[in-house]
């Protein structure tokens, strides 16, 4: 175990600092800054701070990377913690460490892995280290319901590897990342040109598939509007506030009731939908009158007593006038914790408020649920932090699907960075799937995304503005789409082989030299 006077020596000390300043330079590769080379810098800082490095020492240095990394890009999650957590600044500040410290362990344990594992460094760069980085992130995308945030396939979503999001999505991106990464460092290392050839293939291969049409444009636009209400979340749920909420989203949304498809977001009635039967079916009965289709989302409490955060359709929706409970309805699987459902609750609730936030208790919907009909265009919804989870997102998705829908509220983050990446997590989805992504919010980024992951128009945050704009539609399915993370899978078991063969060979080598 690495103590202080070892920290102290110079050398060690500008390891970790290195590292420790190369994980807080992948954050410039992410919105709002997408500067995308960040992310090869930091990854060939991180392969070369651990060359050479025992094990213990190497999982030190992913550790300080990932403090870095994780510090500047999700340290805007005190925003929450500091405005409805009502907690003292110091317990704070030691909850949102804990969080950094703990999202920090995983690169510590790619790094100390590779390091465990002795091979040549080639193997070492360019099979095991990206195959174990997947492995290490669906982890992290798995473990206490998963944060699969700032994967650094995400970061390209502007850059030359984009263009593998259709045929192996975001974590394929990843894999391209770190064979480039792997290739460079050993180049540095070795100073040795021919090292610099897998990379080189990539960008070859990434450059050729940008060409490839995945899917088709039907030549068809849907005129959609979505209403950012930019309610404040503070006075979103007061009594008092209930009744000019509503009638501001109706107000609104009577100026555009010739769109085909009008979108309020998450939550944006201020209310159970048993407790407003009556309002929804005058909302209702008026998206008929204008033959088109209001989609929202809305809170309820079924029979049971249980608590679901749900998408609902009204108007031109294939099922009639409006009754309660919609048949026409999405229900949220992927909880946040915390925030929507709280673990060992009768422990924490008491503790603080932090643990205590308004509608804090939801129950699942399934895994996977039909698409939500709006006008006759099938939708796949995905509520808020749902849309990070891509392999949900494809299951979603059917070949008569027309667009993806997100509703969110990212008022909790305020004007940080935090909304700006998960809009490129939305983003990305598109991409990925060769489909529209429709994103209406509370308060921002309010966004329509066209289906190669370009934003086809946005409104500004914290501005009560409706976002009116067409958005066209695509037929087909990306590779991505009908087969996932198989390939991916495929990788990760193929070079595993390779690695075992390889190094078979070389102790038999080794073992033959010996004995002569």
């Amino acid at each position: 175990m690495l103590n202080i006077e070892t920290f102290k020596r110079p050398q060690v000390f500008m390891r970790i600092f290195g590292a420790a300043f190369s994980g807080a330079l992948a954050t410039l590769a992410f919105a709002p800054y997408s500067f995308w080379p960040a992310m090869l810098v930091s990854l060939v800082a991180l392969l070369l701070l651990i060359h050479g490095q025992s094990p213990k020492r190497a999982g030190y240095i992913g550790f300080f990377w990932g403090l870095g990394q994780f510090g500047t890009g999700v340290g805007w999650v005190y925003v929450v913690i500091e405005k409805f957590g009502g907690l003292p600044t110091a317990i704070g500040l030691a909850l949102i460490g804990l969080l950094v410290a703990y999202l920090a362990l995983f690169p510590a344990l790619f790094s100390y892995i590779l390091r465990r594992v002795q091979l040549p460094l080639a193997l070492s760069y360019l099979l095991l280290a990206p195959s174990l980085w997947l492995l290490v992130d669906w982890f992290r995308g798995w473990f206490l319901t998963g944060f699969p945030w700032l994967w650094p396939g995400y970061s390209q979503i502007e850059g030359p590897l984009a263009s593998f999001a259709p045929m192996f999505g975001v974590q394929g991106i990843t894999l391209a990342l770190l064979i480039i990464s792997g290739s460079i460092a050993i180049t540095l290392i070795n100073r040795k040109a021919s090292a610099l050839l897998p990379a080189l293939v990539v960008g070859a291969v990434a450059t050729g598939a940008s060409f490839v049409p995945w899917v088709q444009e039907t030549g068809e636009s849907v005129d959609v509007a979505m209403v950012q209400g930019n309610v404040p979340q503070e006075l979103k749920w007061l009594p008092s506030q209930r009744w000019p909420t509503l009638l501001a989203y109706q107000d609104m949304t009577r100026q555009n009731w010739d769109a085909d498809i009008v979108i309020w977001p998450e939550a944006a009635i201020p209310a159970l939908e048993r407790d407003l039967p009556d309002f929804l079916a005058r909302l209702d009965a008026a998206a008929i009158n204008n033959d088109t289709a209001l989609v929202t989302g809305v809170l309820d409490i079924n029979s049971d007593g249980q608590a679901y955060n749900n998408v609902i359709t009204l108007g031109d929706n294939g099922e009639g006038g409006y009754s309660y409970p919609s048949s026409q309805r999405y229900s949220k699987h992927h909880l946040l914790v915390f925030g929507e459902f709280v673990p060992f609750e009768d422990i924490l609730r008491p503790l603080a408020p932090l643990f205590n936030l308004p509608m804090s208790s939801f129950s699942r919907g399934d895994y996977t649920q039909s698409n939500i009909d709006a006008k006759g265009y099938q939708l796949a919804p995905a509520i808020c932090y749902e849309i990070a989870f891509s392999d949900q997102v494809r299951h979603s998705l059917t070949e008569e699907s027309d667009f993806i829908l997100t509703l969110s509220n990212d008022t909790w983050f305020g004007t940080s960075i935090g909304p700006h990446q998960h809009l490129e997590i939305a983003r990305m989805r598109a991409l990925e799937n060769g489909k529209p992504v429709l994103r209406a919010t509370n308060t921002g980024l309010t966004a329509a995304i066209g289906y190669k992951g370009d934003i086809i128009d946005q409104i500004p945050q914290f501005e009560t503005v409706v976002l009116r704009t067409d958005v066209p539609t695509t037929a087909g399915q990306t590779p991505y789409t009908r087969f996932g993370d198989w390939p991916l899978y495929a990788w990760i078991v193929l070079s595993g082989l390779a690695l075992v063969l390889l190094t078979r060979g070389q102790k038999s080598t080794v073992s033959t030299q010996s004995q002569q």
